[in-house]
């Protein structure tokens, strides 16, 4: 079976479910495995994200989609001449990946026209169950369920293991920082999974930008930055977004000294297995007894003045 995924998360699957070699094409964003360098790129970016700065990317993100283009090329050429059997693709967001809109053109070419499996998660369990449709897809199905079943055991563990603590914080997850944004879909699902309450989402409703006052409003207990598709590092040049707002020293999370940067592109931004990592890392953020006040290696703690 020739597939082509475009999806990053889903790419992790099929490498999970032992097809990567199967891969006949990936997107730009797929990097995970590091393995994967060998299959053709179908789809790259018409924005240069690494070059500009969060105002930047969207300023100009804003102008693609007003003027009615995606924010994504499609080789066709690549595409046709790989001749896939199985096509993953997205419908959730156009500014995260390519969408069956896009390719319904060079569907039609296609001879004979692959099956196309279309993700739309916006919930945790959403992200789960599309495991194991792609391993329905991909002629997996008992492995795409026990890979779900496994990622389901670690998040009750997690549960457990944070179900005795008393307090649950108030959570303000940030999936931009200019213009500010609070992380939606899933990521209020990891939260509550982790012990805790999101200030500013509700589970299953898509990232919104929001102001100043609601952010200061919550009066959030901890601060997780995680603006969508960085790294730390890369979040880290783009702080004085927010550290710089004559509000922020005045934020509970900030005077407590509980603002952390997460690494978004790995383990918050895209749907897929590593959510979970998530969600564990969440859990030592907001209960550090129960994980013997030792935060992951891909999580820092904002330093204070």
């Amino acid at each position: 079976m020739n597939i082509c995924s475009l999806v990053p998360g889903a790419t992790e699957v099929v490498a999970a479910l032992g097809l990567q070699d199967h891969l006949v094409g990936i997107s730009h964003e797929c990097d995970t495995p590091q393995t994967l360098a060998h299959v053709p790129v179908m789809v790259r970016g018409r924005i240069d994200s690494h070059a500009l700065s969060s105002a930047e990317i969207d300023a100009q993100v804003g102008e693609w989609l007003s003027g009615g283009s995606g924010l994504y090329e499609l080789d066709e050429a690549r595409l046709l001449a790989a001749k896939p059997d199985l096509l993953i693709t997205q419908d959730l967001c156009d500014v995260c990946a390519i969408t069956p809109t896009q390719l319904a053109r060079v569907m039609q070419t296609l001879s004979p026209p692959p099956r196309m499996v279309t993700l739309n998660p916006h919930r945790l369990d959403d992200v789960l169950r599309d495991i194991e449709t792609l391993g329905g897809a991909m002629e997996r199905e008992e492995a795409g369920r026990q890979l779900a079943a496994a990622l389901r055991r670690r998040l009750d563990a997690v549960r457990t293991t944070v179900r005795a603590e008393p307090l649950r914080p108030k959570v303000a997850c940030l999936e931009w920082l200019s213009p500010l944004y609070s992380a939606g879909h899933w990521v209020p699902d990891m939260v509550e999974a982790a012990g805790g309450t999101d200030a500013l989402a509700t589970a299953g409703t898509p990232s919104r930008n929001i102001e100043w006052e609601a952010l200061a409003g919550c009066a959030p207990d901890v601060i997780v930055l995680m603006p969508c598709g960085f790294t730390v590092a890369r979040t880290k040049a783009e702080l004085t977004a927010v550290t710089e707002h004559p509000g922020w020293q005045h934020l509970p999370a900030v005077q407590r000294g509980e603002v952390y940067l997460v690494d978004a592109l790995s383990y918050f931004s895209r749907p897929g297995p590593r959510l979970v990592d998530g969600v564990e890392q969440l859990a030592a953020i907001l209960h550090p007894t129960c994980y013997a006040r030792r935060l992951p290696a891909t999580v820092e703690r904002l330093a204070m003045p």
